[in-house]
C-alpha cells in the first residue's frame, strides 16, 4: 500500500486537485441542502413533517439516482473520447444522453401516481407521515425531466475535464433551493410541501444555468454533432448496453437505503427521524468523497482513453492518498463535533437523544467507505460496468441481507451494523476487480 501511495509525482497531485477541488466544493452544498431541509423542518413542533421529507426524499432518490447512469456513464465514455481525441463522439454522447433524459423525465410525471402509491405502501410509515409524504411527492415528481437533463449535463462537463462549471451549477441552484425552503416554510408557513417546490424549483433554474454555459462550451469545442446518428435507434445501443448495469447498480444500491428507511420507519417515527438525521452525516461523507472518486473518473477515462498505464496507476495513487486524508478528517470531526452538528439539525427532545445513541456508526463510516467510493470512480472512468454491477450484488445479497437478517434482535442497532457491513463487501469486491483488472500494462 505505501509503495502504491509513493507512485504519484507533483503534477499527478495538481491533476487530481484541480479537478477536484471544485466538486468537493460544490458538492459540499449537497449535503447542505440536505441540512437545511432537515433543520428547517426538524424545528417544527411535530416530527411527522421530517419523516414525511426523510421518505419523500429517500423515494425520489432511489427514483432519480436509478437513472444515474445518465451522469456516470456519460462521464466515462466522454473522458474516454476525451483521450482519443474523438469529439463528435463527445457531442454525440450528450445528444443523445439528453435524448433519453427528456424520454425518462416524461415518463416519471404521467406515470407517477401508481410509481408513488407503490413507493409509499413498501415504506409502510406512520398513516401520518405517509400524509405528509404524498403531498411532497407529488410536487416533487414534476422535476423528473430537469433532474434526469442535469445528470447528463454534469456527466458531459466531468468527461470534458471540466469541474468549474459543475461548481458553478450546484453552488448557485443549492443555494437557491436554501433561500427558497427558508421563504417557503418560515415566510408562507408550508411545510414538507413548501420544501418539495423549493427543490423543484431549482432544479429547473439549473437546468437553464446548465444549457447556457452547455451551448457556450460547445461554441469554443472542435468538432460537429452527428445529428444522423443521433434519429438512428441503433446508434444508442452502445450507451444503452453500458448503462443497464449502472442501472442494475444503482437500482440495487439505492434499494438497500430504502429498506434501511423502511426498516427504521417499523421501528417509529423518533427512529426514523432520528436515522434521517445520521443520513445527513453520511451524505457529507459520500459527497466529500465524491470529489475525488469525480477526479478518478474524469482522469482515469482520460489516460485508460489514451492507453496510458502509468499515468493511469499515478492519477489512483494520487487520488487514493487524498481520498484517505479526507475520510480520517471525516471521523476527527464526527468523533469530536457529532453531537453539536445533531444538536443543529434538530430540537426535538426524542430524536436528538436517539441520534445520539446510535452516532458511534456514523463515526467510523468514513474510513470504511472510504475504499467503495474511489473504486466507483476508477469503475466509471474506465467504464467497468459490469463489475460495479456484481460488487454491488454480492455486496446486498451475500453480505448486508444476511448480517441484517442475523442482527435484528439488535434492532436500530443492527441496521446500522447491516449499512456498515455493505461499505466493508463493496471495498473488498472493489478493491479485488481492480488488482486483477489492472495490474497489467493496458493493450
Amino acid at each position: 500500500m505505501i509503495q502504491y501511495l509513493k507512485l504519484a509525482q507533483k503534477q499527478d497531485h495538481r491533476r487530481v486537485w484541480s479537478l477536484a477541488w471544485p466538486m468537493i466544493l460544490s458538492n459540499i452544498t449537497v449535503p447542505l441542502v440536505g441540512l437545511v431541509d432537515t433543520a428547517v423542518i426538524g424545528h417544527l413542533p411535530d416530527p411527522k413533517y421530517l419523516g414525511a421529507v426523510a421518505v419523500g426524499a429517500m423515494i425520489f432518490s432511489i427514483l432519480y439516482w436509478s437513472f444515474g447512469f445518465l451522469r456516470m456513464g456519460t462521464t466515462g465514455l466522454t473522458a474516454q473520447a476525451l483521450g482519443n481525441s474523438d469529439y463528435n463522439q463527445s457531442r454525440l454522447l450528450l445528444a443523445q444522453s439528453l435524448v433519453l433524459a427528456g424520454v425518462i423525465g416524461l415518463l416519471i410525471v404521467i406515470f407517477q401516481y401508481p410509481l408513488i402509491e407503490t413507493a409509499l405502501t413498501l415504506v409502510g410509515a406512520e398513516s401520518a407521515v405517509t400524509t405528509e409524504a404524498r403531498l411532497y411527492s407529488n410536487i416533487r415528481a414534476f422535476g423528473a425531466p430537469a433532474v434526469l437533463a442535469n445528470y447528463a449535463l454534469l456527466g458531459w462537463f466531468l468527461g470534458n475535464q471540466n469541474t468549474r462549471i459543475p461548481l458553478l451549477l450546484l453552488l448557485v441552484t443549492n443555494l437557491l433551493n436554501m433561500l427558497l425552503d427558508l421563504i417557503a416554510v418560515y415566510g408562507l408557513g408550508m411545510q414538507a410541501e413548501g420544501v418539495a417546490l423549493a427543490t423543484v424549483i431549482s432544479e429547473y433554474a439549473s437546468l437553464i444555468l446548465g444549457t447556457v454555459l452547455m451551448l457556450r462550451m460547445l461554441a469554443k469545442q472542435a468538432g460537429t454533432t452527428p445529428w444522423e446518428q443521433l434519429k438512428s435507434v441503433s446508434d444508442y445501443y452502445h450507451l444503452i448496453n453500458l448503462n443497464r448495469y449502472l442501472f442494475v447498480r444503482t437500482l440495487v444500491l439505492l434499494l438497500t437505503l430504502a429498506f434501511f428507511t423502511s426498516q427504521g420507519a417499523q421501528q417509529g417515527t423518533t427512529i426514523l427521524s432520528a436515522n434521517a438525521v445520521l443520513l445527513n452525516f453520511f451524505l457529507i461523507i459520500s459527497n466529500g468523497l465524491d470529489g475525488f472518486a469525480h477526479a478518478a473518473e474524469a482522469l482515469s477515462g482520460k489516460f485508460y482513453g489514451a492507453k496510458d498505464n502509468k499515468g493511469f496507476h499515478r492519477i489512483i495513487s494520487a487520488t487514493l492518498s487524498w481520498s484517505l486524508i479526507t475520510a480520517l478528517l471525516f471521523t476527527l470531526l464526527f468523533w469530536l463535533g457529532g453531537e453539536l452538528i445533531i444538536s443543529l439539525l434538530t430540537n426535538i427532545p426524542a430524536v436528538r437523544l436517539a441520534a445520539a445513541e446510535y452516532l458511534p456508526w456514523i463515526i467510523f463510516l468514513p474510513l470504511i467507505a472510504v475504499w467503495s467510493f474511489l473504486t466507483d470512480g476508477i469503475f466509471v472512468g474506465t467504464t467497468q460496468v459490469k463489475a460495479m454491477q456484481n460488487t454491488m450484488l454480492i455486496s446486498v445479497f451475500a453480505v448486508y441481507a444476511p448480517v441484517w437478517y442475523l442482527s435484528q434482535p439488535l434492532g436500530n442497532n443492527g441496521l446500522w451494523l447491516a449499512f456498515l457491513s455493505l461499505f466493508v463487501a463493496r471495498g473488498v469486491t472493489g478493491g479485488y476487480v481492480f488488482l486483477k483488472e489492472f495490474k497489467q500494462p493496458l493493450e
